[in-house]
């Protein structure tokens, strides 16, 4: 320390996290083995975790990076160089998650400083998925090194502390491989009274103002879709400020738009620019606040959409075909997506090549997603190869016979084949990539393309009779729906064998059913077996809203977009058909009702119940995985009105830290999965939390997207247009008026809670408060839970799963894959 170091002075009480560290940049480098095949098969059920929320597959790479250091003293690299302050805004851990597309060794530093009012031991717990070591004022005091991926271990340390400032230095590291969990959390169990004190080149009070601002910080809106992007802080800042705004898309994306503002003192905002130039898609804004050389930073989602530009869709579908290759080919991501609407729309050219050319490395490197770029190569290869120019078809035959198609080839990636989407994309590449490429060898494999086409057709084959008999392993998710459709739709166009084209086809008419059952005007509306922050606070720029669009006139577009070229081409060349009778099924007219019940995946894993009229929809699981530690699945799902944003939905956050890689993440699925039980338009939810997770459940209640709102105890009220949601909780709702989901969430503390949740037609909330407010839930000693609803009468939720209500019974057993659809 040095005469100008100042320090932020933070309590720290037995049994508190240490929260605040300064971190020095994340060291990175490939951990590259020896080429190797592996054994395995897809995994529908590989979410199904018997601990936590850690899954079992392990790569190559893993286990020689276990074997050569699990349970040794970690290989301490570097030298502690502080880049930057680690600020909590509520997260108990110092949290670098984040997504790597190879596997990649990390390493990272991190330091703070204990101010003990008198000497004596502390012990400490320090928790990480990777290794760790630990010092004290430059005396080493332990290490751990359980290095198992994503699954947190923990282990207690004697820290024999003097009076005074103590220094507290660590050095983590992990391998990374896709998904990675790369934090540690140290929680100060016991010792002398003390605090932090973490240096800090400004005042105290000065880095206490920046970070209350980047704390309260919050858009001014939920969604964007014209006008100024613009940022609220809670109170003028005290001093001029430099501020960087990284503007990113999900893990997938390769986007990333950088700003540089200055903020002077007195600033209580920042415009970050207007939507319509801002890119589409649900953002996370990385914000980043500099002053007299203290650096904090924090993430912020929100989504934007072009939707005013877009306007209404066109009539014809043919129009809205031409529309959405337009779309695509000059508004999305620079991807072989975009490559591929632009070469089936005349629009060949140096341009369309280089949004290949740049994508070809991670195919080349076999990134983990490559597939999601390969089958979109594949297709424009084999149809337009002669209007790509010849370097670049050179180029993509070479990466074409170099990539690795299933796991039984050798390879060193961490490509995820044990999900059902991935696998259709690797067996639908290999078997068209040797149909295209007969007489070459294809380098992994070995086979000549005539036989790895074989072999990748029987695959298919195998896909389709699983998919056929159960459907979607990751239940009716809305981020998958466009991955089986780029697979299917590539079969549907390119497959050399009838059989298996005429299955695709059919494969297509069935998700687009499914997608029209499970949708509130034509928005997906339902429960999900896999969901993420950036498509559950999205709407209008999701992919799925685009194939709304362009099969029913119904939706907008986003800019990353997976599948919706691929079927507008199918659409346009290759005779498929969806049948007419499923717009106004997603398009719901009808002064009645629809109850839509079905299940999916193997064994019928997830039974799902949906409910919607004009005025708004609702769905949720049945039965599913009641109590147990969750992974990205969002149990209950509603919209109100005619207005996408006037969503609900209610989980438990897997993790404190907001916008963060958790899965579950605050908003992506349940860390724990609650009791739901729905009848109709009533719902109820039961969370009983494990003892180390977050002690709240929440919901997303965007208050500005609704046209009318109460809030008043544990009572939450809204209406959208002439649809309305009742909210009742069995604690009292705290609406979050600062941060990142400022005016858009309600939180139930405890550690355990229950909801009702009750949707309707009405013109005005008194209406819904009359009726409704009352509602209560009576629990009989066999479990039973009952609710007297004013409609339905006397509605029994049974502890079996089945729910009686209107002198019907509901059974979970009585859920089928092909499903019932009944008006009401």
């Amino acid at each position: 320390m040095n005469a100008e170091t100042h320090w932020l002075q933070k309590a720290l009480n037995p049994g508190e996290a240490v929260r605040y560290w300064q971190v020095g940049a994340i060291a990175e480098e490939r951990f590259d083995v020896p080429d190797a095949p592996m054994k395995g098969e897809m995994d529908p059920f590989f979410f199904l975790t018997k601990v936590k929320n850690f899954i079992p597959h392990e790569y190559p790479c893993r286990t020689i990076f276990a074997e050569t250091y699990r349970g040794k003293r970690p290989d301490v690299r570097g030298v502690f160089e502080p880049k930057r302050w680690w600020l909590p805004f509520g997260s108990p851990r110092l949290d670098l998650s984040g997504f790597w597309f190879r596997p990649t060794r990390l390493a990272t530093w991190a330091r703070t400083f204990i101010d003990a009012e008198t000497a004596g031991s502390a012990i400490i717990r320090l928790g990480t998925c990777g290794g760790a070591v630990v010092w004290l004022n430059g005396q080493e005091v332990g290490w751990m090194a359980p290095y198992s991926r994503n699954l947190e271990a923990k282990q207690e340390f004697e820290l024999p502390l003097t009076q005074g400032i103590n220094e507290l230095t660590i050095f983590f590291e992990d391998l990374a491989e896709r998904d990675a969990r790369y934090f540690f959390q140290l929680d100060y169990l016991s010792g002398p009274k003390a605090h932090l004190s973490l240096p800090v080149p400004v005042p105290g009070s000065v880095a206490e103002s920046l970070e209350a601002a980047l704390d309260c910080m919050h858009f001014d809106r939920p969604h964007y879709f014209a006008g100024d992007i613009t940022l609220r802080l809670a109170q003028p800042l005290p001093l001029d400020v430099q501020v960087n705004v990284a503007i990113e898309g999900d893990f997938m994306s390769r986007e990333r738009f950088d700003y540089d503002f200055e903020l002077p003192a007195g600033a209580q905002s920042l415009v970050v620019g207007p939507a319509e130039q801002a890119p589409a898609d649900f953002r996370h804004f990385r914000i980043t606040l500099k002053a007299g050389g203290f650096v904090a930073a924090r993430s912020l989602g929100v989504e934007i959409c072009h939707a005013e530009r877009q306007g209404p869709a066109p009539t014809s579908l043919q129009q809205r075909i031409t529309e959405t290759l337009d779309e695509v080919s000059e508004n999305s991501e620079r991807d072989t997506v975009r490559a591929f609407a632009r070469l089936a729309s005349g629009r060949a050219g140096a341009e369309t090549d280089a949004m290949i050319e740049e994508i070809l490395p991670s195919i080349e490197d076999c990134h983990d997603c490559a597939d999601f770029s390969l089958v979109p190569l594949i297709w424009s290869r084999t149809m337009w190869g002669d209007d790509i120019n010849v370097k670049t078809r050179t180029r993509i035959d070479a990466a074409i016979l170099q990539y690795r198609y299933w796991m039984d080839e050798p390879g060193n990636d961490v490509q995820w084949y044990f999900s059902e989407n991935h696998a259709l994309l690797f067996h639908t590449s290999a078997y068209l990539a040797g149909h295209l490429l007969p007489q070459e060898t294809f380098v992994r494999s070995g086979r000549k393309g005539s036989e790895q086409s074989k072999v990748g057709a029987e695959r298919v084959r195998t896909w389709l009779d699983h998919f056929e008999k159960w459907e979607m392993a990751e239940f009716n998710s809305a981020p998958y729906f466009p991955i089986d459709l780029k697979g299917l739709t590539a079969l549907a166009a390119l497959a050399p064998d009838t059989d298996i084209a005429e299955r695709a086809k059919a494969g297509i008419v069935r998700l687009c059913e499914i997608i029209a059952r499970s949708a509130h005007h034509g928005m997906v509306t339902a429960a999900q077996g896999r969901s993420y922050e950036h498509t559950l606070c999205a709407g209008r720029s999701l992919e799925l809203s685009g194939v709304a669009r362009l099969l029913w006139g119904k939706g907008w577009y986003g800019r990353r977009v997976h599948a919706l070229p691929q079927l507008a081409v199918c659409l346009r060349d290759h005779g498929l058909e969806i049948p007419a009778a499923l717009a106004p099924i997603a398009d719901h007219r009808d002064r009645r009702h629809q109850e839509w019940r079905f299940a999916q995946g193997e064994n019928r894993i997830a039974a799902l119940y949906h409910y919607k009229g004009e005025q708004f929809a609702i769905g949720s699981t049945v039965h599913y995985r009641w109590d147990e530690w969750g992974y990205q699945e969002t149990v209950l799902h509603l919209r109100i009105g005619e207005k996408p944003e006037a969503a609900i939905w209610i989980n438990h956050p897997g993790e404190t830290i907001q916008f963060g890689y958790g899965r579950p993440s605050y908003w992506g699925g349940c860390g724990t999965v609650p009791r739901v039980q729905q009848y109709r338009g009533l719902a109820i939810l039961e969370f009983v939390l494990k003892p180390e997770q977050p002690d709240f459940s929440h919901v997303w209640f965007p208050q500005e997207e609704f046209d009318e709102v109460r809030l008043s105890g544990n009572m939450a009220y809204a209406r959208s247009g002439g649809g309305a949601v009742f909210l009742k909780g069995s604690n009292a709702l705290t609406a979050v008026t600062e941060g990142p989901s400022a005016g858009n969430e309600l939180r139930q503390y405890g550690m355990t809670s229950r909801w009702i949740v009750r949707v309707c037609e009405a013109g005005d909330l008194t209406l819904v408060e009359t009726r409704f407010s009352e509602l209560a839930v009576v629990e009989d000693a066999d479990g039973t839970l009952v609710v007297s609803d004013p409609e339905y009468g006397d509605v029994r939720f049974h502890a079996d799963g089945s729910v009686d209500g209107e002198g019907r019974r509901l059974q979970r057993s009585d859920y089928t894959v092909a499903g019932d659809a009944i008006m009401l």
